[in-house]
C-alpha cells in the first residue's frame, strides 16, 4: 500500500513556471499537494520522505496532442481504422503506459474511433484513484472532417450546417473537453491534401459557434496556410501543426503571426520525434514537395514564441514509430533547440497547457491544491534538456508508479 503523506525533496526544481535553483520540498497528502517549502525541510514526524538528490522536480507532464488508439508504430492510424474493440482497448492501455513512464501524467486526445477514448475517460473518472495510476485523459473523441476527409474513419465526418450542428451537439451531449476539427487535409490519409482547406469558411464558423454556445473550445488541425487562416476567421481557441503550406512552399508572415498574438489562439506545432526517427515515406513526401524539415519547423515555433504567440506541447503521439507515445520530452527539447528558452519551453508541457486544456486550478504546476502530478528527472534540464527524457521517478495522483529505492521513513 503506497503512503498517503510523504515529503519530496530534489536539489532543482521547476514548478511550471519558474525554475527553484535551490530545490524543493513538496508535501503529498491523499493525492495532493498540501504545501511546498524551499531547498531540504523537515518533514512531519510519521511522514514518508523520498529524496532525490541530483534529480530536478517538475509538475507532471501535459501531452496536448496524442492519439491513444495509435500503436506507435508506422502504419498506426490505418490499423487503427480496422481495429476491433477489444484490440483498440489493448493500444489504448499500452499508450496510456508509455506515457506515464515518460513523466506525462495528462494527456489530450484529439481523435479516438467510435468514442473509444470518452469512454476510458469516463471510466477513470468514475473509479477515481481507486485502480492503478494513469494519466488524466482529456478527450475530443472522433475529430469533425468531411465524408472521406483526414481520418473520417474515426467516424466524424459531416458536412453543410445542418450536419455539423448536429456534429457538435452529439459532441456536447457525450462531455468532450474540447472539440476538434480537419481543416485541412492530412498527411496519414491518402486523397487528401495538405494544402488545401476541407471546410468552407461558413461552415467552420458554425462549428465554431456551435461549440463555444455549448460552452467548449475548438482546436483545428490546420497544415495549409490557408486553413490556419480559415481557424483564425472562424475564431478557432486553437490549431494544431501551423505548418502554412503553400503551393510555394512555407509561408509564415510577420501578420499572421500578430494576428495570432492577438486573437490569443494556443498553437501546438507538434514537434517531437524519437533520436534517428525515420520518416515515413508518406510524410518524407510531404517535406520534399514543400521543401521544410524539422530545423525550419523548430525556427518558426521559436520565431512565434519571441512574438508572444501561445505556444503548447503535444507531439501527436502514437501515430508512426517516430511519434511513439511518451516522444513529448522530445517535443519539448526540439522547442529549446530552435530557440525557446528552456524554461518558456518546460512550461508549453506544464503550465500553459494545463490552462489550454482547462485544468489550470489543479495541473501543471507545483502548487498547493493541485494533483500531486510530480516528475523527477535525473540531471538539469535548464542547461540540458535531454534531461527531461531520463525520468527518475513519476507520481499521478499521488501514486508512484514504481517503488524508489530511495524511499525512508523519517
Amino acid at each position: 500500500m503506497q503512503p498517503t503523506r510523504q515529503a519530496i525533496r530534489a536539489d532543482r526544481a521547476f514548478d511550471g513556471v519558474r525554475p527553484l535553483p535551490g530545490g524543493l520540498t513538496v508535501f503529498v497528502e491523499d493525492g495532493r499537494i498540501t504545501g511546498t517549502e524551499p531547498g531540504r525541510a523537515p518533514a512531519p514526524e510519521g511522514w514518508q520522505v523520498r529524496d532525490f538528490p541530483g534529480a530536478t522536480l517538475l509538475p507532471g507532464l501535459v501531452d496536448m496532442h496524442c492519439h491513444l488508439g495509435a500503436d506507435s508504430h508506422d502504419g498506426a492510424l490505418e490499423r487503427m481504422a480496422t481495429d476491433d474493440a477489444a484490440r483498440l482497448e489493448e493500444v489504448i492501455d499500452d499508450s496510456l503506459g508509455r506515457q506515464l513512464a515518460a513523466g506525462v501524467t495528462t494527456v489530450r486526445d484529439l481523435g479516438d474511433r467510435a468514442w473509444t477514448v470518452v469512454r476510458r475517460r469516463d471510466r477513470a473518472r468514475s473509479t477515481g484513484t481507486a485502480g492503478p495510476p494513469s494519466p488524466t485523459i482529456v478527450a475530443a473523441g472522433p475529430p469533425i472532417t468531411t465524408p472521406d476527409g483526414h481520418c473520417a474513419f474515426m467516424g466524424g465526418a459531416a458536412r453543410g450546417e445542418r450536419e455539423l450542428r448536429a456534429a457538435v451537439r452529439e459532441r456536447a451531449e457525450r462531455g468532450v473537453d474540447v472539440v476538434k476539427v480537419m481543416g485541412s487535409g492530412g498527411v496519414h490519409t491518402p486523397g487528401t491534401d495538405v494544402a488545401r482547406c476541407q471546410f468552407t469558411l461558413d461552415e467552420l464558423r458554425v462549428v465554431v459557434d456551435a461549440a463555444h454556445a455549448a460552452g467548449l473550445p475548438v482546436t483545428v488541425h490546420a497544415h495549409a496556410l490557408a486553413a490556419v487562416e480559415q481557424a483564425l476567421e472562424a475564431g478557432a481557441d486553437g490549431i494544431e501543426h501551423c505548418t502554412c503550406l503553400t503551393a510555394e512552399g512555407v509561408v509564415i508572415t510577420d501578420g499572421l503571426v500578430e494576428r495570432l498574438v492577438r486573437q490569443g489562439v494556443r498553437v501546438c506545432p507538434t514537434l517531437g520525434t524519437t533520436p534517428q526517427a525515420v520518416p515515413p515515406p508518406n510524410v518524407r513526401a510531404v517535406m520534399e514537395r514543400f521543401g521544410f524539415g524539422l530545423g525550419q519547423r523548430q525556427q518558426h515555433a521559436a520565431r512565434m514564441h519571441r512574438a508572444g504567440v501561445r505556444l503548447v506541447s503535444g507531439a501527436d503521439s502514437g501515430i508512426n514509430s517516430g511519434k511513439l507515445h511518451g516522444v513529448l520530452p522530445a517535443a519539448v527539447a526540439q522547442l529549446a533547440e530552435g530557440g525557446v528558452p528552456a524554461d518558456a519551453a518546460l512550461a508549453t508541457a506544464t503550465s500553459l497547457a494545463a490552462d489550454a486544456c482547462g485544468l489550470a486550478d489543479r495541473k501543471g504546476r507545483v502548487r498547493w491544491g493541485f494533483d500531486a502530478d510530480l516528475l523527477l528527472v535525473g540531471g538539469d534540464p535548464f542547461t540540458d534538456l535531454a534531461a527531461l527524457s531520463c525520468p527518475v521517478a513519476v507520481l499521478a495522483a499521488g501514486l508512484w508508479t514504481s517503488t524508489d529505492p530511495r524511499s525512508a521513513p523519517e
